[in-house]
């Protein structure tokens, strides 16, 4: 754990092209060959520390309704996403994964896709409880989340607030019901 929170720290500092694994193993107070031995390079060692602070920080626990656990995991992930360094780290790691193919599929499942099927235990426990709407479709709910996230992080850096969380928890927690306020004209069909 130690090398994992050197290297979240270190990052913190010196930035990703500064990050060296030397310098995480000074920081950590471990030799270089210990981290090699885990982790082939940089990124991998900060994938693993930013996969384990989003499961010690994001909940997917349950809280007595899926509106509630939805507004829970929501309002976690995108606290954690307002701290620089997580977001820094997250944009090293994604522009990583766009250039290195074997990081890129690492980092869809090792990272992206766990945190998916965090979110999918949150899914799972309102359908069973049958409170989970009908519409969208959980991988809808799923694409909806992380691309929101994604979006905001890499493309407009517009921020994760709680306005966004409500409006969010608003978005897939309402069933599927057509709108009162549209008027449909069927005209004179027969």
């Amino acid at each position: 754990m130690a090398i994992l929170v050197a290297a979240f720290e270190l990052v913190g500092e010196v930035g990703y092209a500064g990050l060296t694994v030397e310098g995480i193993a000074n920081r950590a107070g471990c030799g270089k060959q210990t981290i090699y031995r885990w982790w082939p390079s940089k990124a991998h060692v900060l994938l693993e520390a930013l996969a384990v602070k989003a499961d010690l920080y994001v909940t997917n626990a349950d809280h007595g309704s899926y509106t509630d656990d939805v507004r829970a995991f929501l309002g976690d992930t995108f606290r954690l996403s307002r701290q620089q360094r997580v977001v820094d780290i997250l944009r090293f790691l994604m522009a990583e994964a766009q250039i290195n193919e074997e990081f890129g599929e690492l980092f869809r499942s090792a990272f992206l896709q766990r945190r998916r099927d965090a979110l999918q235990v949150v899914l799972d426990r309102a359908r069973t409880r049958g409170d989970l709407p009908p519409r969208p479709a959980a991988s809808t709910i799923l694409d909806i989340v992380f691309g929101t996230l994604w979006y905001r992080l890499l493309a407009t850096r517009q921020p994760t607030g709680d306005d966004l969380v409500e409006d969010l928890t608003a978005t897939l927690t309402q069933a599927a019901q057509p709108r009162a306020d549209i008027a449909i004209d069927m005209g004179d069909q027969q």
